[in-house]
């Protein structure tokens, strides 16, 4: 057989990883003492593994890992003893193992690293479920609340401002076969911190507020609220009050009235 292809057989690898019989041993050491070429190629074998050990030392206990370079011998560039091929085998497949088993934790990182992405990813849904039910309920609410804007049983009163912000304004709609009542309080300021709207349904004769709800987390984007209803309402008015709303209406912060 020829030398180049005698390399390319793989027998020198698995005469480095000390997988050949006794007899298969001392052909390949036969050969490569009359052929330079076949011991240059069995000195890169191994040092292609331990150089491949060497990358990942940090797993290695330091003192097997020079036992296996001085045997060896990288340090100073010389081809392995022969005589002692048996023993030089060992370390080249012990060193190959470390190399392997570090491939394997390797994988296994990756896997656990994946199931992590997995996790991440069934959360990510899960918030995006929640995102789109959340929209879908919002769009249903929108829906029912144009359907008793659109009404043409809907009774729609004018709420106009009062001393203490001329400017201000709102719009009550009632639909009283339905039972619902709504307030667009978009004429309306934002309420300071600590303070918030309060809705009153009145009766004139004698004067006699009932409280039928809190505009709370009121903002320009948020001005439209449900409140309750009230079958004997003749006007509606609106005050500050302080957050968690009052018993009774604070007059001087009347921002808006207007007669049903």
């Amino acid at each position: 057989m020829e030398t180049k292809d005698y390399i390319e057989s793989g027998i020198l690898e698995l005469y480095v990883y000390g997988l050949l019989t006794e007899s298969e041993n001392d052909e390949v050491n036969a050969m490569a003492n009359k052929n330079p070429e076949v011991k240059a190629e069995i000195h890169s074998i191994e040092k292609a593994i331990i150089n491949l050990s060497s990358s990942f030392s940090p797993f290695i206990s330091h003192s097997q890992f020079e036992k296996i370079k001085a045997q060896l011998e990288l340090k100073h560039g010389r081809v392995v003893d022969f005589k002692s091929r048996n023993n030089t085998a060992t370390y080249i497949g012990w060193a190959a193992s470390v190399a392997l088993l570090i491939g394997i934790g390797f994988q296994y990182s990756k896997l656990n690293e994946s199931n992590q992405q997995i996790e991440t990813i069934k959360v990510e849904k899960n918030k995006l479920q929640e995102t789109v039910v959340g929209l879908e309920l919002k769009n249903k609410e929108t829906t029912t609340v144009l359907n008793v804007i659109r009404d043409t049983k809907t009774s729609v009163i004018q709420l106009g401002g009062q001393a203490i912000d001329p400017n201000a304004s709102a719009k009550v709609y009632w639909n009283k076969e339905q039972q619902v009542v709504y307030v667009d309080a978009s004429g309306l300021p934002e309420p300071p911190e600590g303070m918030v709207y309060q809705v009153w349904a009145l009766k004139l004769e004698p004067l006699t507020p009932t409280s039928v709800g809190l505009l709370e987390n009121f903002t320009a984007d948020n001005s439209l609220f449900k409140v309750d209803n009230n079958a004997g309402a003749e006007a509606f008015g609106i005050t500050l009050e302080p957050a968690g709303g009052s018993k009774s209406p604070t007059l001087e912060k009347l921002y808006t009235l207007g007669k049903v």
